[in-house]
């Protein structure tokens, strides 16, 4: 199998399972995402007025991006594009939660207005994706996973503020009984059930390490990251959740660096990307504490970015957790 995760769609644009912690309400049990949502007339009219108004050198707007719990569109403007987001109601502390990040760091942007569910973001410039592609290089991805581990130091004393917000709650102590609960509703293979124990032993060893709880991505890969003006800017704050911060190399590093630049699975030593993320938090001797977390945060992926009529997806990601690779 030639292909990274990221780029086969199993890590990214997913939409999560309930937020909270076990027992709280389920709002995707009494919420229906309508596609045509976003694009019925009294929609398209109320965004673009508003975007309008706050983008008075607003030319040719369009909508490139339609899911059926967000849409994008893209603002021709002066000097650069502007780009408007909306969010399905489950989901409406992105906005708030995207601005909080913004004022702690420099390394993603703040948006530049907002209003309930919709916020208008300053351009990123280019995708990593597109960067590696003709650089040939993934060395990017040092300063990337060291700018990440920044943001979520940074963000940790605010993590009750977070969950104020709405963001989900995967807490480690939280999460085998969020597992359990999920696999069962599910009717996934007998063998993810029996795997609770196991979510149960890797979430005590990696508590083990006291690492606080933070804000943790969950959908780091080359699609998220962007480049401008010489810096590299983490976006798309959308499939996050409080958790153990470590969980964000599972997708970053596993789904995604470890493929290298021609999509060959374990084709890049993934040794020097775990040291950059690990020096802030206190360096190679957390190795064992990464390995755990790149393991266990496919589980986490599996309850957080569940998509309802999506199993393969989720599938596939519970895979990673049990096997490693997927079939």
């Amino acid at each position: 199998m030639v292909r990274s995760l990221s780029r086969a769609g199993w890590v990214c644009r997913a939409r999560r399972s309930p937020p909270g912690k076990p027992g709280a309400p389920d709002p995707l049990a009494v919420h229906t995402f309508r596609v045509t949502e976003w694009t019925e007339a009294a929609f398209v009219v109320a965004a673009q007025q508003w975007i309008r108004e706050q983008v008075p050198t607003a030319g040719e707007i369009t909508q490139p991006h339609v899911q059926p719990w967000a849409t994008v569109m893209r603002v021709d403007a002066e000097p650069e594009p502007v780009w408007f987001k909306a969010l399905g109601a489950p989901y409406a502390w992105e906005p708030a939660v995207t601005t909080l990040v913004s004022e702690l760091s420099d390394r993603t942007l703040a948006p530049l207005a907002t209003r309930d569910r919709w916020m208008l973001l300053p351009d990123a410039g280019e995708r990593l994706r597109e960067v590696v592609a003709h650089e040939r290089s993934l060395a990017r991805w040092l300063d990337v996973l060291d700018a990440m581990a920044e943001v979520q130091l940074r963000v940790t004393p605010h993590v009750d503020t977070l969950l104020g917000l709405g963001v989900p709650d995967r807490r480690l102590e939280w999460l085998p009984k969020q597992y359990a609960d999920f696999v069962a509703q599910h009717h996934f293979d007998p063998r993810f059930i029996e795997a609770t124990g196991l979510v149960e032993q890797l979430a005590a060893e990696l508590a083990g390490y006291g690492i606080p709880a933070t804000l943790q991505h969950d959908d780091l890969h080359d699609g998220q990251v962007f480049v401008k003006d010489g810096r590299h800017l983490i976006m798309d704050w959308g499939d996050s959740c409080i958790t153990h911060p470590f969980f964000v190399l599972a997708v970053a590093v596993r789904g995604n660096i470890s493929w290298g630049v021609d999509d060959v699975e374990d084709s890049e030593d993934i040794g020097p990307y775990l040291d950059a993320y690990l020096a802030r938090f206190g360096g190679a001797a957390l190795r064992p504490a990464a390995e755990i977390a790149m393991r266990l945060g496919w589980a986490c992926r599996a309850v957080n970015g569940h998509v309802p009529g999506e199993d393969r997806s989720t599938l596939l990601r519970l895979q990673m957790f049990l096997d490693g690779r997927v079939d």
